[in-house]
């Protein structure tokens, strides 16, 4: 059995360790679970938040896209810089009135916002939907990083199983503690491992990191550019829109806000964050190396790209080493998953529909539903063919179907009403839902248009069609609000007169 088996599976157990001492002292009420007590400091905040964001699908996705479509895999350097940008300005008055609010859910400030507890019900369940892809891309990704490192010993199924095991456990014993202290080692192990892959291999297979861009053009050209069609320039554009404006409507980040001390927090972090870009970049040159060393790679098993090249260029006790970063990729993002999506479904769902529970009783609900969600995540990994990225755009798509109504709910006068923002949302999800099953694209619905058009992203659409469901709904439901209002009115004025 090969040594890297045994470094894998030792930082697993180091990460199930830290994951469940993590609530010691602490009384785990719904608080504490969900938002950490709200007293995360700022590295505290840094680490919890890069551990979500720099996952599996950095580790491998992004590697995997730089060497299976090339250029447009650049996108994803630009959407940190931009989403850090909107965090910098959203995440300060997000956290301020989640405080005072005492809120503990995303959907617990729709519900505030626009006093609908329905309307949060259906931010739940599209944030749920939206991580259900997004936790099986963690998953899928914890398999490859076990099976491929592990040299074949251990199969993708019981890597899959065996992570999700230690997830759940201490997610139900730790809850946002668990996950912290994790994301701690995570990061530290990621650091030291793609700085170093990403300069050794350019220099060790190529010389340098030009001569391996000059080498890879020379023999596949135009494979480091936008194309003229599909992923092009206007695809590009339009999904760093989407990055921008969405990016922070996924639960597990727009709840993790909530845990920092203060606001400022948030913009210490939007300027330290882009520095992980940096990170990409090294990650991008191990995928792109990869082209000519490990030919061939083709579907979902491009997603391989980064691991294989390890495995080519070092020895086994090394590629545990590198295994180990990947499977802490998978297991930070993952845990987080889990207990937002337990967290949104028992608050904002089973107490909307059981009002007098206790919040001890939504605790205990919450905790029984994190195993139940993680099969139903293990069914999907292990059933789903779809590239890492794939899979993340589509949750994308969903979740940025909240941002509209949660952008005018910060304004001073908000026009958008409930029934308008209720009505944005469901007719955005529903388009979303209606283009990824039909897999219709902008260019199949208008063949005629040109293709600069034709070409951007399709949860745009999504996006017009909500913010035009949303106005023309508020307008009118505005308006009647007011006659009703008004009506009322005068029937007070009779009375008291």
């Amino acid at each position: 059995m090969s040594v890297s088996i045994f470094i894998i599976f030792g930082c697993l157990l180091l990460s199930l360790y830290l994951g469940i001492r993590a609530r010691r002292g602490k009384d785990m009420n719904l608080e504490q679970w969900t938002v950490g007590g709200r007293g995360f400091g700022t590295l505290f905040l840094i680490l919890l938040m890069a551990g979500e964001i720099y996952s599996t699908f950095t580790f491998l996705g992004a590697s995997g896209w730089a060497y299976g479509i090339g250029g447009p895999i650049f996108y994803f350097l630009a959407t940190g810089s931009l989403c850090y940008i909107v965090s910098y300005f959203l995440l300060p008055p997000v956290w301020k009135y989640a405080k005072k609010h005492n809120l503990l859910s995303q959907s617990d400030f729709f519900v505030k916002k626009y006093n609908s507890p329905y309307l949060g019900v259906l931010v739940a369940l599209v944030g749920t939907f939206a991580l259900i892809p997004y936790l099986v891309l963690q998953l899928k990704g914890l398999g490859i990083i076990v099976s491929v490192a592990s040299y074949g010993s251990i199969s993708s199924t019981m890597a899959i199983w065996i992570g999700m095991i230690a997830v759940t456990a201490y997610v139900m014993i730790s809850g946002i503690h668990g996950s912290a202290w994790t994301a701690v080692v995570k990061d530290i192990l990621i650091l030291v491992v793609v700085l170093f892959l990403g300069f050794y291999i350019p220099f060790h297979y190529y010389g340098g990191i030009q001569s391996m861009f000059e080498t890879i053009d020379a023999a596949k050209p135009g494979h480091l550019m936008l194309p003229d069609k599909g992923f092009s320039v206007s695809w590009y554009i339009s999904t760093l829109i989407l990055y921008a404006l969405g990016f922070y409507m996924w639960p597990q980040y727009f709840g993790a806000a909530y845990s920092a001390k203060n606001g400022n927090a948030f913009r210490k972090n939007a300027i330290i964050l882009p520095l992980y870009q940096l990170l990409i970049i090294l990650v991008l040159f191990v995928g792109f190396a990869a082209i000519l060393q490990v030919p061939d790679l083709k579907g979902p098993d491009v997603d391989q790209a980064l691991l294989l090249m390890s495995i080519k260029t070092f020895n086994p006790w090394f590629v545990g080493i590198i295994g180990a970063a990947g499977l802490l990729a998978a297991i930070v993002p993952g845990s987080m998953i889990l207990m937002t999506v337990s967290t949104l479904l028992a608050k904002n769902v089973y107490q909307v529909f059981s009002p007098s529970a206790s919040n001890q009783k939504v605790v205990k609900i919450a905790k029984v539903l994190v195993p139940v969600i993680a099969l139903i995540a293990v069914y999907f990994a292990l059933n789903s063919g779809n590239t890492i990225v794939a899979l993340i755009l589509m949750g994308l798509s969903l979740v940025t179907q909240l941002f509209p109504s949660l952008a005018t709910s910060l304004m001073q006068t908000n026009f958008v009403t409930k029934q308008g923002a209720f009505a944005g949302i469901l007719a955005g999800t529903a388009t979303v839902v209606y283009t990824t099953i039909t897999k219709t694209t902008i260019s199949s619905l208008f063949p005629t248009l040109p293709q600069e058009i034709k070409d951007v992203n399709v949860g745009i659409i999504a996006l017009i069609v909500n913010i035009a469901v949303m106005a023309v709904v508020s307008f009118a439901t505005r308006s009647s609000r007011v006659v009703s209002t008004q009506s009322h009115s005068e029937g007070d004025v009779l009375k008291y007169n």
